[in-house]
C-alpha cells in the first residue's frame, strides 16, 4: 500500500489530557543526561521563577508520541510501521513544560512528499495547556520506505 497523499492537511483529534509529573520529568531528564538542577530540584526551579520542576525542551516528544500513534493507527494513511524511520525533529516553544501542567496535543499533517520511491510525512503537533494556551509545537518528519 502506498502513502495516501490526501493526508496532507488532515487534523487528528485532540489527545486526552496528560498530567506532567515530577518523576516523569526526572526520569526523562536522566535519560537525556541532563545536569540542569531545574529538571530535578523543586526549590531550584521555584527560585528561578517556575511553579515546579522544568522539563527539558525535548520532553514534548512524550506528547507528540501520543499524536503519532493516531497517524500510525490510521488505516487510510497507508503507513507500514516496519518501513518507517524518523527523519527530523524540531520544537518551537512558547514556554517550558513544568510539572503540574495538564497538556493536550493536536496533530496536523503539514506535508506529504514522495522522493525516490520513499514518502516523507511532516506532522506538526500543537501542544497546549489546560487553558488552551500554546506551550510547544513539535514538528516531526517520518520517512516511509517504499516497497522494493
Amino acid at each position: 500500500m502506498s502513502i495516501n497523499p490526501e493526508l496532507q492537511g488532515r487534523v487528528y483529534p485532540q489527545t486526552p489530557g496528560y498530567l506532567v509529573g515530577r518523576e516523569k520529568i526526572r526520569e526523562f531528564s536522566r535519560a537525556v543526561l541532563s545536569a540542569n538542577p531545574l529538571n530535578f530540584d523543586v526549590e531550584a526551579a521555584q527560585a528561578a521563577g517556575y511553579a515546579d520542576l522544568v522539563a527539558p525542551p525535548t520532553f514534548a516528544i512524550v506528547m507528540q508520541e501520543l499524536t503519532l500513534q493516531q497517524l500510525l493507527a490510521d488505516e487510510d494513511a497507508g503507513i507500514e510501521l516496519s518501513h518507517v524511520v524518523h527523519g527530523d525533529q524540531r520544537f518551537s516553544q512558547s514556554r517550558p513544560i513544568v510539572a503540574g501542567d495538564e497538556l493536550t496535543a493536536t496533530m496536523t499533517i503539514a506535508s506529504v512528499k514522495t522522493l525516490g520511491g520513499n514518502a516523507m510525512i511532516t506532522s506538526e503537533s500543537r501542544i497546549e495547556d489546560a487553558e488552551g494556551n500554546h506551550v510547544v509545537t513539535s514538528i516531526s518528519t517520518l520517512v516511509v520506505r517504499g516497497d522494493s
